[in-house]
């Protein structure tokens, strides 16, 4: 008779390598939910350049951008496209779930008087304007992050597998450059025509963008060697191999 075969691991027994792909995949999703959840905050400082004064001006949110990039790179390095794609079709999913669930917070009557608590103005001061600028914000990660997936295998294909700076920070700075006119895009001109508001100007909109874009080269670059890190402390903590050029 054959052995019986043997029993079912239990669901929570991961290998290292699935445990890590599933905390690689929360950090992901935290950052892309805190992303769009502080970007009402806008924040100005002035960079003095000879005798004029550069004034920066943005959103807090796209400051968290570039870390799910650096996420996205990393699981795409070592899991491949199909993985990293999962992560991202998931980070898209829960974050149209939070919109919902933030929407129907805002409809709820406000009981207003208890300290620690916000009222009904404040509340909807911060989710109610953040609304839009919301489902832009994560209908651009979605696109921008196929794109950055697609971006990072292709060069690691043609550096075979060599120089890891050129292909995390070459991906990112392309797709950031479609996520920031993307994002900029959807909000200022076919979502306001979509309800009714009033369209920037393409001037408004390019200065924007490229504003954002500036930004987050600037962030890529200062995280390229974050995933030197990110790659030794995965091959020295759980052992794992970058795949090979041809598996991504």
């Amino acid at each position: 008779m054959p052995p019986d075969p043997a029993p079912p691991a239990p669901p929570h027994a991961l290998t290292p390598p699935q445990a890590l792909y599933l905390w690689l995949s929360c950090a992901l999703v935290t950052a892309l939910l805190l992303a769009n959840l502080i970007g009402v905050k806008l924040f100005r400082f002035e960079i003095p350049i000879g005798t004029r004064i550069l004034p920066v001006e943005h959103t807090v949110g796209m400051l968290v951008f570039p870390v799910t990039f650096l996420l996205t790179d990393l699981v795409n390095e070592y899991y491949g496209r199909r993985a990293t794609r999962r992560i991202a079709y998931v980070a898209f999913a829960m974050s149209l779930v939070a919109w919902a669930l933030l929407y129907a917070a805002r409809r709820f009557p406000t009981l207003e008087g208890i300290p620690g608590t916000a009222d009904a103005a404040s509340f909807e001061n911060v989710f109610g304007a953040a609304a839009l600028m919301y489902l832009a914000s994560i209908v651009a990660f979605l696109l921008n992050s196929l794109l950055d997936i697609y971006l990072f295998a292709r060069l690691k294909r043609l550096t075979r597998g060599r120089y890891v700076w050129l292909r995390a920070t070459g991906s990112t700075v392309v797709s950031q450059l479609f996520d920031s006119f993307a994002i900029t895009f959807l909000f200022f001109v076919l979502l306001q025509h979509a309800t009714g508001g009033e369209p920037a100007d393409a001037g408004f909109v390019l200065r924007t963008a490229l504003t954002g874009y500036a930004l987050k080269f600037v962030l890529s670059v200062l995280l390229t060697p974050v995933i030197y890190a990110g790659r030794f402390a995965m091959h020295k903590a759980f052992g794992l191999l970058p795949l090979p050029p041809e598996s991504t």
